[in-house]
């Protein structure tokens, strides 16, 4: 008999959690789940991040590297998180691990972020990113194609409706609906659309790597591949040309590569709904985590063969990959880069929409979230849930920054991403810092499986993870502190909710 705990201070499942559990389906195998990793980890940044990390770094063989770290980094997560998965395969995902491990409110604060910035965010700037590239096929779509023009809130911040906002818009929505229809809608959608993206990038590798290969990238990456050039300055003073600069640009570039490998986890968001949870999430987070970081160290050879470095630090809007297939193909290379980004980026929106929700239910089940969303609908998936995440992830999709000196127009979630970085990496190391405790806590808890590697894997996890957050905050802190400014922003909604719902239990004062 499966064993429910009472929730306490002390890392216990609340019996709730397990009870609304139940209500889901199980209804995704290992080869759905390991799709969903995959979707939800292959966006749109493999296709640009290389050209800001090559800035960075100004080095063919040191770019692998850090491709190679981050790597490294995602694998090591997936092999901890498998063993917090197994022992808690409940819908939440670090939302729980966080809860058990350490305390409530940490849980609430993960959820907290998750919500405001992190998925909702992402959700938004992918889903900006498909109309971007539809744009490329279909001109009308264009962030200047306004039919709200910008309306000033202040100097800095406007809002607008762009034939690409409308698009990011539409495609939220239209995969928010198809996911409250329930969960064989959602799994085949991310099926079909994660073979596809798998196929276009395997392609965009075998091309690349096939037909692009020329004599000049060859030889200006790898006659001398650890030679540094053509990087950007760090901070003053500070370039990869010395070896502390390098080992801060290396760190530094992680925010890139990191980010286009982020979300890995999103599966154990929807642990209550796959089959023999207990193994198969586990195994879709290594087994996803390892084929797509495999595809992206493959795609970025590929870079490298075809195009010199100079040429990657340099291409136009960071397009590298689009770059790379107009060398092959002159005449239809951006046209057909532009559809693979679109199938890329439409499963990446659907993986983030499906997975998300299920997190916010799991908090409005323990009263840390709209009381509303505590509830599946017929088709047994938390429909309310999707509707709110869904509409919080088009509003951040109007905001405009305004920059009154060039008069150009950026995107809000653009830079709440950028700061949300740090957050992200406080979370990977607390979770971890959560498997230490949990094995002392509850040694005798049942673990169908153990992190392998333990406690050097986990460390190592922990120790880079902190170094990469130390440089960010130290070098880019414009973007690393405001992602810890908006965690703290979570304690007194948390102490607030918290406070309600001690009332609640204790119910009406006698007089």
């Amino acid at each position: 008999m499966e064993r429910v705990f009472e929730m306490t201070g002390k890392g216990t499942l609340a019996p709730e959690t397990a009870a609304s559990d139940r209500q889901f389906r199980q209804e995704l195998g290992l080869f759905d789940a390991t799709m969903i990793v995959v979707g939800v980890m292959i966006g749109s940044g493999i296709f640009i991040v290389s050209a800001d990390m090559s800035r960075l770094i100004g080095s063919a063989a040191w770019l692998l590297v850090a491709w190679v770290i981050a790597g490294l980094i995602t694998i090591a997560g997936a092999v901890c998180y498998g063993e917090l998965a197994g022992m808690m395969p409940r819908a939440g995902g670090m939302y729980i691990y966080l809860r058990e491990s350490l305390s409530s409110m940490w849980g609430f604060l993960y959820g907290w972020t998750l919500f405001t910035v992190i998925q909702t965010g992402t959700i938004a700037a992918v889903a900006v990113a498909f109309g971007r590239f539809l744009g490329v096929l279909w001109p009308l779509v264009s962030d200047d194609k306004y039919l709200i023009g910008p309306v000033h809130l202040s100097t800095h911040y406007a809002l607008s409706l762009s034939t690409v906002q409308l698009v990011a818009i539409l495609l939220i929505a239209l995969l928010t609906s198809a996911n409250t229809c329930g969960l064989s809608y959602g799994r085949v959608v991310q099926n079909v659309s994660s073979i596809a993206k798998i196929g276009t990038l395997f392609a965009l590798i075998i091309v690349g790597i096939g037909l692009g290969s020329n004599a000049v990238a060859l030889r200006a990456n790898f006659v001398n591949p650890w030679s540094r050039h053509g990087f950007e300055p760090i901070a003053p003073g500070l370039t990869a040309g010395t070896a502390f600069g390098l080992i801060i640009a290396l760190c530094l570039s992680q925010s890139g590569s990191l980010f286009a490998s982020e979300a890995w986890h999103n599966i154990a968001f929807a642990a209550a709904e796959v089959k023999n949870a207990r193994r198969n999430v586990t195994l879709a987070m290594v087994i996803g985590t390892v084929l797509v970081i495999l595809l992206y160290l493959l795609a970025n050879l590929a870079y490298l063969v075809t195009l010199p470095l100079s040429a990657i630090q340099h291409a136009p809007v960071d397009r590298v990959a689009t770059a790379t297939l107009r060398v092959i193909f002159p005449g239809i290379g951006t046209s057909a880069m532009a559809v693979a980004i679109m199938v890329s980026t439409f499963g990446a929106v659907n993986a983030l929409v499906m997975t998300g929700a299920r997190v916010y239910y799991a908090m409005a089940c323990e009263h840390l979230f709209f009381p509303a969303t505590a509830r599946l609908n017929k088709a047994h998936v938390p429909a309310r849930s999707l509707l709110v995440q869904g509409v919080w992830a088009m509003f951040l999709v109007l905001p405009r920054t305004y920059d009154p000196i060039t008069g150009k127009y950026g995107n809000v979630y653009s830079n709440l991403l950028d700061y949300v970085i740090s957050a992200v990496l406080l979370f990977y190391i607390l979770t971890v810092l959560g498997l230490f405790r949990l094995r002392f806590i509850r040694p005798n808890a049942e673990r169908p499986y153990r992190a392998a590697g333990y406690p050097v894997v986990p460390a190592l996890h922990i120790l880079s993870t902190s170094t990469i957050l130390v440089a960010l905050l130290a070098y880019r802190p414009t973007s690393s502190w405001p992602g810890l400014v908006i965690i703290l922003l979570g304690v007194p909604v948390y102490l607030l909710l918290r406070s309600a719902n001690q009332r609640a239990r204790a119910g009406p004062v006698s007089t």
